[in-house]
């Protein structure tokens, strides 16, 4: 039996296929490369089928279980039949503003629902204009890949939920989100790695995947990421270096703060605290590809602090550790040595995170105690050097670096992989 995992990130999609020792079988990625808002649905459909039916047929025969992550926040306004109709909010958009207002004078105080980049943001935001007949279901992004695999529509996973206005205590909605959004509008939750149903028939014979094949409800791509690495004691952290910065800490206590952009996810009988920044590695592709980053790190002594001090965003707008969608982008000066410059930046990245991490001390989550790497930036030598001695904590890349493997994993374990809640 053979488990897939296909990861749907900001960039493009990767594919991993394990056995039952968890060993990789297949790997594989398509790249999104530079999307219109109009051909965000299309694309990632296409990017699905693609990665599916790709596999060697001996692969494909013997699939058991798929299970599938996606950006937290990314939400799609759907028909029945999962038809998009409005282009899809991505997880940073912020043009949200008056809906998340409403939100935050309803809902319970600190839920990151309130938040303006919150799915449920986006939600209000997409029937303001689609009016109430516009759409039957608002879905985040792995709940409408899911359902297009498995034709069961109108599930979610608690972990994607949570931005929609998920109860934690209840693990329901509560009723300040069947006030705001009309509950008909909204997934039913359940728990990561849920069983949801088996590939639909037409997808089943379209893609040449075994009838059989269970598909799972999925989670968002940064707790993928967290899965991946095999983390299992309270203190151990993952942070993912992709295009954005993410922060994942287990904790024995949840923190909270909707004014620093930092939630806790269900983890059974423990927590996921953390947050996301949109500083990473998108400000490093601004100016250097792939071989002048591994190069001009060479040049870098990771012992020798950085005196410039950037705000390393793509654009404006920051979530985490300072949720303020004003916030604006800081690069200069920029030295004329390249390396003092990408020094600069990796350093000022590497702070985002340290405060990150103290941060969530301070808001009662446990004290981190060590740090894996996942996501591109994991394979840095040089800036993990930098980030450990900002840090104070051992940091070290994951065995198991790329968000797919985390979800092959849920297709695996299903819930079983999370703490049995009680």
């Amino acid at each position: 039996m053979y488990f897939l995992g296909i990861d749907f990130g900001t960039s493009g999609a990767r594919s991993c296929v394990i056995d039952a020792e968890g060993a990789i079988i297949a790997e594989d990625t398509r790249d999104f490369g530079t999307l219109a808002e109009h051909e965000r649905a299309g694309i990632w459909r296409e990017a699905l089928w693609d990665l599916a039916a790709s596999l060697p047929p001996p692969i494909r025969s013997r699939l058991s279980d798929i299970a599938l992550d996606g950006t937290s926040g990314t939400v799609l306004a759907c028909d029945e039949e999962l038809n998009p109709r409005h282009p899809p909010l991505l997880y940073n958009d912020d043009r949200a503003v008056e809906e998340a207002a409403l939100i935050a004078k309803t809902a319970t105080p600190g839920h990151p629902a309130a938040a303006v980049t919150s799915g449920l943001a986006k939600i209000l935001w997409l029937k303001k204009r689609l009016g109430l007949t516009g759409a039957r279901l608002y879905l985040n992004q792995s709940d409408w890949l899911s359902g297009l695999l498995s034709g069961r529509v109108g599930m979610t996973d608690y972990h994607n939920a949570l931005k929609m206005g998920l109860d934690l205590d209840t693990l329901k909605w509560p009723a300040w989100v069947d006030y705001l959004a009309d509950v008909d509008y909204l997934p039913v939750p359940v728990a990561p790695g849920a069983r949801l149903a088996t590939v639909s028939r037409p997808r089943a014979r379209y893609l040449g995947i075994n009838p059989r094949c269970m598909v799972h409800a999925g989670t968002t791509d940064s707790i993928a990421a967290f899965l991946a690495a095999g983390v299992t004691r309270s203190g151990d952290a993952v942070t993912s270096l992709g295009s954005t910065l993410v922060l994942k800490l287990l904790s024995d206590t949840p923190a909270e703060s909707t004014g620093h952009g930092v939630y806790s996810h269900w983890f059974g009988r423990r927590w996921l605290a953390g947050g996301a920044s949109n500083a990473g590695g998108a400000v490093l592709r601004q100016f250097f590809d792939d071989r002048q980053l591994a190069a001009l790190s060479e040049k870098i002594d990771p012992a020798i602090a950085s005196p410039l001090d950037y705000v390393p965003l793509p654009k404006p707008g920051e979530r985490f550790p300072v949720n303020d969608p004003q916030r604006a982008p800081r690069l200069t000066p920029r030295p004329a040595d390249d390396a003092e410059f990408l020094h600069g930046l990796l350093e000022s990245l590497a702070r985002i995170e340290a405060e990150g991490y103290g941060l969530l001390a301070e808001l009662g989550a446990t004290p981190v105690a060590r740090v894996e790497t996942a996501g591109g930036g994991a394979r840095n030598a040089v800036w993990a050097r930098i980030r450990q001695r900002l840090l104070g904590v051992p940091v070290a890349r994951a065995a198991h670096t790329e968000a797919a493997y985390g979800a092959a994993l849920l297709a695996r374990e299903g819930v079983r992989l999370f703490d049995p809640v009680g």
